[in-house]
């Protein structure tokens, strides 16, 4: 049994997801590589040849696969499926944007979103918002895998696999790269940080999320929101956690003025600890939180602030 791992990267580096992927080809017993497909990327292929487990790396390295454009990168994909068992990526956007279509390509179906491993044919995966879990077992020639990169460790580092050439095909012409937009922060990123704090509607207006912010800066963690303070405008989409955004596992999540709708539950409740601050007591937060603060925020967080600065 031969798996394949689809690597998440910028060229220059591989994205944390990709070494939680590993981890999961690892649990299906079978070896593993790596496809890093890119332009340029010898950096992220050579990132990706240190992961423990990792029998060799493939490297496409061509300029039409450089922006990871699906309707490029999943002709390369279905080309090399014929040698796996399995194909797995994270369940990312990018990993969501690229399996569906080589699952078309191959005429199987994909499972998605993954959160355990069975067997080399059975998985589960959270439905419903995260509030079920199906066991689902799949009965195709080659399993199509997505992975909950939260739910699973990061694989160690140290290895030393060969890396690969192969040919990385050509530009389909059905897509072209634009332009992008990126956020920059000095703060952790939101999926990878391992102290986030959260607010919700009860913060009242984006200003005030100053105050989360700089709590956040003392503990050296990630700012993220939930769904109703996205589209109240208070912050960027790019905070938002919860079904439709990103899921997050942290060692500590602090959600502030959230009340807990299972859609932003979805997306973090695997949290190793959550700390809930509201001034509702009934808030659903307070179900799925391991300390609860019933409290106004807005005298709970300066409070929070001076005790930090006290303790240095």
């Amino acid at each position: 049994m031969s798996i394949l791992v689809i690597a998440e990267h910028t060229n220059a580096s591989v994205l944390p997801a990709t070494a939680n992927t590993v981890t999961a080809a690892g649990q299906l017993g079978g070896e593993i590589d790596v496809l890093v497909a890119g332009y340029e990327c010898q950096t992220a292929a050579a990132e990706a040849a240190t992961l423990a487990g990792v029998r060799k790396v493939l490297k496409a390295d061509a300029a039409p696969l450089g922006q990871g454009l699906a309707e490029n990168v999943a002709p390369l994909i279905e080309g090399l499926a014929s040698a796996y068992s399995h194909v797995l990526a994270p369940a990312s956007t990018y990993g969501k944007n690229v399996l569906p279509r080589v699952a078309a390509l191959l005429d199987v179906q994909q499972i998605s979103d993954i959160s355990a491993v069975e067997s080399a044919d059975t998985f589960v995966r959270p439905i419903y918002a995260g509030n079920a879990l199906a066991t689902v077992r799949s009965n195709d020639p080659i399993k199509l895998v997505t992975v909950r990169a939260t739910a699973f460790d990061s694989a160690l580092e140290g290895n030393n696999a060969p890396i690969e050439e192969i040919a990385a095909g050509v530009d389909a012409g059905l897509s072209r790269f634009a332009g992008q937009e990126l956020t920059r922060s000095e703060r952790p990123e939101l999926t990878t940080a391992d102290i986030i704090v959260s607010g919700g509607r009860g913060m009242q207006s984006g200003e005030n999320f100053a105050m989360l912010e700089q709590l956040a800066d003392k503990l050296g963690a990630a700012v993220g929101a939930s769904r109703a303070a996205v589209d109240a405008g208070y912050v960027p989409n790019d905070y938002q956690v919860g079904q439709t955004g990103k899921v997050v596992a942290p060692s500590l999540y602090i959600a502030i003025g959230i009340s807990g709708a299972i859609q932003h539950l979805a997306g973090m409740k695997d949290s190793k600890t959550i700390v809930a601050i509201n001034k509702d007591e009934e808030a659903p937060i307070f179900q799925v939180a391991d300390y609860g603060w019933v409290a106004d925020l807005f005298e709970a967080i300066p409070a929070l602030n001076q005790a930090l600065e006290e303790a240095g």
